[in-house]
């Protein structure tokens, strides 16, 4: 049974397997490692890294964030999705099964059980990925279908890194680091829209990718990184020469012979390398700082 068929008929089993392949498994620390980094770099101790609060945040980033912001995705993108390449193999293609929303609507309901452990501070970015988890794929505002807000918009892939530091160190992170990560966020999710640049097209939806074209989009993708390595560099020169890892990676793509449909797929190992290189320095600043 491939990603296509599974969950739309069959028994608890394969319902429970369509929604691990709707929930991305390789983009999960997409959401996950930003809570990590958040809480090395607030911790004061090792024990901190333990507190119940960054654990169930990283429990829920993990996994129920994913099969929210990957399932609405998903069931507003039915019709433009019966077309894409991406959904015949690598991720599933929703078919309408009823519980799919349902168990979405109930992903996005669980914070409601655990704010109790958070500190006020952390509570602003939950409800910030929460609202633009939905705004960016569900109507009215659908940000997806709005050239630069949909860039725009995906700095909610930073808001578990801002909850999980604002958790743990009772206050909220530094500017400079807010603003190198949504930069970030904005460039990788830019790039990533470029394999679907043509079924966009064909479906006619507007994005950032459609308007500006594969290379337009190698600008804009270089631009934001540059930018937000620049911010990050303002905190740490280690951090911003860290990040200059992703523009130098654009212009080899944009340069040599790799079909960016190939290129896209690299892209969950290196960001799990940066972001494990991010962690290891902050948790070298709390053990031996």
């Amino acid at each position: 049974m491939n990603s296509n068929s599974r969950g739309t008929d069959g028994g608890i089993g394969a319902h429970l397997s369509y929604l691990l392949v709707l929930s991305r498994p390789r983009f999960w620390l997409y959401l996950a490692g930003p809570v990590l980094v958040g809480a090395v770099y607030a911790a004061n101790t090792a024990s901190d890294l333990f507190a119940p609060a960054p654990v169930t945040l990283f429990g829920y980033f993990l996994l129920p964030a994913n099969v929210f912001l990957y399932g609405i995705n998903d069931v507003y993108d039915q019709e433009i999705d019966a077309a894409n390449p991406k959904k015949d193999d690598r991720e599933a293609r929703y078919r309408g099964q009823g519980y799919v929303p349902a168990v979405v609507g109930l992903c996005a309901a669980v914070p409601l059980l655990f704010v109790p452990l958070l500190p006020t501070a952390a509570i602003p970015w939950l409800v910030a990925f929460l609202v633009l988890g939905a705004a960016y794929s569900a109507p009215p505002a659908r940000f997806k279908t709005t050239p630069f807000v949909d860039s725009l918009s995906n700095g909610l892939y930073i808001t578990p890194g801002a909850a999980s530091y604002a958790a743990v160190a009772g206050s909220q992170p530094p500017v400079l680091a807010v603003v190198g990560g949504w930069l970030w966020a904005m460039g990788m999710h830019t790039f990533s829209a470029i394999p679907d640049i043509e079924p966009d097209r064909e479906m006619g939806i507007r994005t950032t990718a459609t308007v500006l074209g594969t290379r337009g989009t190698y600008v804009y993708c270089s631009i934001c990184w540059l930018a937000g390595a620049a911010a990050f560099g303002a905190l740490d020169v280690r951090l911003g020469a860290l990040m200059l890892v992703y523009p130098a990676l654009v212009a080899a793509i944009a340069t040599a012979s790799v079909a960016v449909d190939r290129a896209y797929w690299w892209f969950p190992a290196i960001n799990t390398v940066v972001g494990a290189v991010l962690t290891m320095g902050g948790l070298w600043r709390v053990l031996y700082g």
